[in-house]
């Protein structure tokens, strides 16, 4: 069973992509044609999407960078301590809703430094995989297609990051703690 275990991936993708040829011919569809019709309407897109990026990673750098991050997290350690949630884990939490790639640097230092079998790897891993990116979503999303009203898509965006961050702290004391 083991063995199916760790061929079954391998093949996922695969088997997909071939799926869809298989059936857009079934259909009677140019695949080709279509596939090549999407990539041209994909590339206006991706212009308009790089102003946006840009601005997201230097409002990211600049955070990090401006030493705001870890005011931050000084101001915070006695809530955190409280709240029995490793300061270490607050650089995380503050990324997560921001940055992907950020997020993703801030728990491989985490994995790096403490281990991925230690309490603080196993919430960066939980928290990794409990919230989203929610102010990159936005911003990318939202400034492709023009929505310029947010207000309500950001609230909620964030009410969930912290809903997710709370309940990974909650389950990993619960479990691993």
């Amino acid at each position: 069973m083991s063995a199916y275990i760790h061929e079954v991936p391998a093949w996922v993708i695969p088997v997909f992509v071939a799926l869809v040829i298989v059936f857009a011919l079934l259909r009677r569809v140019n695949v080709f044609e279509a596939f090549v019709e999407g990539a041209k309407e994909g590339v206006p897109m991706a212009t308009r999407l790089v102003p946006y990026l840009v601005a997201m990673i230097v409002a990211v750098g600049l955070f990090r960078d401006s030493g705001a991050m870890d005011l931050l997290s000084h101001l915070l350690l006695p809530v955190l301590d409280a709240l029995q949630v490793p300061a270490e884990i607050l650089p995380l939490a503050v990324m997560r809703p921001v940055s992907g790639g950020s997020a993703l640097a801030v728990t491989t230092e985490l994995l790096h430094s403490y281990g991925p079998d230690s309490f603080i790897g196993r919430l960066a891993s939980t928290m990794q995989g409990s919230t989203d990116t929610t102010l990159f979503v936005l911003t990318v999303y939202f400034g492709a297609v023009g929505i310029r009203k947010s207000r309500h898509a950001l609230s909620v965006g964030l009410i969930g990051d912290l809903s997710g961050i709370v309940a990974a702290v909650f389950i990993c004391n619960l479990v691993f703690g």
